[in-house]
């Protein structure tokens, strides 16, 4: 890990992008619950896969992973999701967070070749 203070920058920029571009998904995706944040996930994870098999740099990983992907998927926002959907529907909601993001994440290493 880069412990630097350019380390430290990229990482804040990427969490900028990031949160920015999750917040316009939460628009896009409108009021239903927990659309928003499953979509996130599972962009999130496709796009973790293809930078994990395709990253040039460890710099390139700071800014996209740790900085803008770990700001646009959110694990707390996805339990708060669950929680407000009740017990048959939220568990439903886990499963299908869970399948989609992994299939995504597959996809991802897939895309960048690491597959």
């Amino acid at each position: 890990m880069e412990r630097t203070p350019l380390g430290f920058l990229l990482v804040a920029l990427g969490g900028f992008v990031g949160a920015v571009a999750r917040h316009g998904v939460d628009v896009a995706a409108g009021d239903a619950t927990g659309v928003g944040t499953l979509l996130a996930n599972v962009l999130g994870s496709f796009a973790l896969g293809v930078l994990l098999a395709c990253a040039p740099s460890r710099r390139t990983r700071l800014f996209v992973g740790t900085g803008a992907l770990s700001s646009f998927t959110t694990y707390s926002t996805f339990v708060a999701d669950a929680a407000s959907l009740g017990t048959t529907a939220g568990a439903a909601y886990v499963a299908a967070s869970y399948v989609a993001g992994l299939a995504a994440a597959a996809a991802g290493l897939f895309v960048g070749g690491r597959l």
